[in-house]
């Protein structure tokens, strides 16, 4: 409407016209001034801004795309939109080596001068932020910017309130729904410069972003995985197809290379410490809620490939003689299996 009309006030006083003409013209309305007023007095009060199409703070790579939102909301460091910027996203109940090479990598491209963006998702997404966290990370989430989903990343929601930001294309106080979430991935992947794909099962959200990725003419990038592990079929299958494999920051950074420029590295800031939600107990096994618990998050970070006992003693955020006793009793009923050098794996 703006780009055939000329302005807002043009574009408003031909709306009632047009939509006369369709089917559900009845549908279509303008916002009133009143309503209007009050969303944007809730912004202030939230802290927010409206970053609108057109303006010189709306992200250039994001309105190239066809389906550009017209208006974002931003809580946070709104500069960081202007910053060149890779998408890292991935399973939800990711492994522990999937996690952590998701947030060193984003650390790694980060220090390269990239804004990761992710979508604050509980994972390979919440990973790849906390990675991203120190030189600026921004989270699109699929409902209002001051909605926090899922309820347990209220911490990383937090720091990157302070030291990243939170972008959105719904009014503030939406609740998310399904129907959101693939209409967010789209603003994910237009942001950015490309998508680092780490671990997805082959039905995820995270290959809809790939797809929206190569539909803007993003780069896809994908981290191979064990042919074992359900959680890498996305990731093997965007391979397959073209995507480029990687390993570690220098195989993203050396292909956008040209597209980078001569930006300078971010510098990072001091981090925040980011409380952990209590996890509940998986359903069906008969044991104490704190040791049921313990066992959900040490059977979700293993899988076929084995990982360091060091690395799910902090992952999980438990001492080192839980996770031993946890991991016995798991060994003894055969779901996991010990390897030379202090690893294991799922049986």
């Amino acid at each position: 409407m703006l780009r055939r009309f000329g302005s807002a006030r043009a574009a408003l006083d031909v709306l009632p016209r047009l939509a006369r003409r369709g089917e559900r013209a009845k549908t279509v309305t303008a916002v009133t001034r009143a309503a209007a007023e009050a969303e944007l007095a809730a912004l202030h009060r939230a802290g927010a801004r409206l970053v609108c199409w057109g303006e010189p703070g709306y992200p250039s790579a994001l309105a190239a795309i066809e389906d550009a939102p017209p208006i974002l909301t931003v809580l946070g460091e709104a500069q960081l939109l202007q910053r060149p910027m890779i998408a890292v996203v991935g399973a939800r109940n990711a492994s522990a080596n999937g996690r952590r090479l998701a947030r060193d990598l984003a650390a790694e491209l980060g220090r390269g001068g990239l804004v990761v963006i992710s979508g604050l998702a509980r994972g390979i997404d919440a990973a790849a932020h906390l990675g991203g966290l120190e030189t600026g990370s921004i989270a699109v989430v699929a409902g209002g910017a001051d909605v926090v989903y899922p309820a347990e990343n209220r911490g990383l929601y937090d720091a990157l309130v302070c030291q990243g930001a939170i972008v959105a294309e719904l009014p503030l106080g939406t609740e998310p729904q399904a129907r959101h979430f693939p209409r967010r991935n789209r603003i994910i992947s237009g942001m950015a410069l490309g998508v680092v794909v780490v671990e997805a099962a082959a039905r995820s959200g995270s290959l809809i972003t790939a797809r929206f990725a190569l539909e803007q003419g993003r780069e896809v990038f994908a981290v191979p995985g064990s042919p074992l592990d359900p959680r890498s079929r996305g990731c093997n299958d965007l391979l397959r197809h073209g995507a480029t494999v990687t390993e570690n920051a220098e195989d993203v950074l050396s292909p956008l290379g040209p597209q980078l420029g001569g930006i300078e590295p971010l510098r990072p800031v001091p981090s925040i410490a980011i409380p952990t939600a209590p996890h509940r107990p998986p359903p069906g096994i008969a044991v104490p809620a704190e040791d049921a618990a313990g066992l959900e998050l040490i059977l979700e970070r293993l899988g076929p490939t084995p990982v360091a006992v060091d690395e799910l003693v902090r992952q999980c955020q438990m001492s080192a003689a839980v996770v031993a006793t946890l991991l016995l009793e798991l060994e003894l009923a055969g779901r996991v299996e010990r390897h030379p050098g202090n690893l294991v794996s799922l049986s």
